[in-house]
């Protein structure tokens, strides 16, 4: 394949990236809340944010596997989309692991946010917390996930649930 119909494609897959994220937005914003005439949604923080997670991430393994599909076996494009494949994988499990290590932990519900920086971002359910809540969340996340505690950032959001 040459450069050209590389970049072309690259561009194509960027250009649906960026229709698809202005869709979510709009739809997501004028949605009702209302499955039908008897059943409604109860919509909160932590199930929007998943939901978004999802997306996103459904979306650029759509993306990766273009470039697989489209690439030669021994290209470099097909060995980064792969390796960026299985960091996503292993960014998932860990982030669900995290997120059931809190649950179990008492927490009415929690998100957790692992990106391409250093740090780790947990939501909690909680309208405050606490130091000793703190500590614990620190500890918990040491022991399960050998994570550094200079690198959890928590916060506290309010969601009825």
């Amino acid at each position: 394949m040459s450069n050209t119909k590389k970049i072309v494609l690259m561009s194509t897959l960027v250009l649906l990236l960026a229709v698809t994220a202005v869709f979510n937005f709009l739809l997501a914003g004028s949605g009702s809340g209302v499955l039908d005439a008897n059943a409604s949604v109860k919509v909160n923080y932590f199930t929007t944010y998943r939901d978004n997670r999802v997306s996103t991430r459904s979306e650029e393994f759509i993306q990766l596997d273009s470039v697989i599909a489209a690439s030669a076996s021994d290209s470099a494009e097909y060995t980064a989309a792969v390796q960026r494949k299985q960091e996503l994988v292993e960014i998932m499990e860990d982030e669900l692991v995290m997120e059931t290590v809190l649950k179990a932990m008492g927490f009415s519900d929690a998100a957790v946010a692992i990106g391409d920086s250093e740090y780790i971002n947990i939501f909690i359910n909680s309208d405050e917390l606490t130091a000793e809540m703190i500590t614990k969340i620190h500890f918990a996340l040491e022991v399960e996930q050998n994570v550094r505690e200079g690198s959890i950032i928590i916060m506290p959001v309010y969601a009825e649930s």
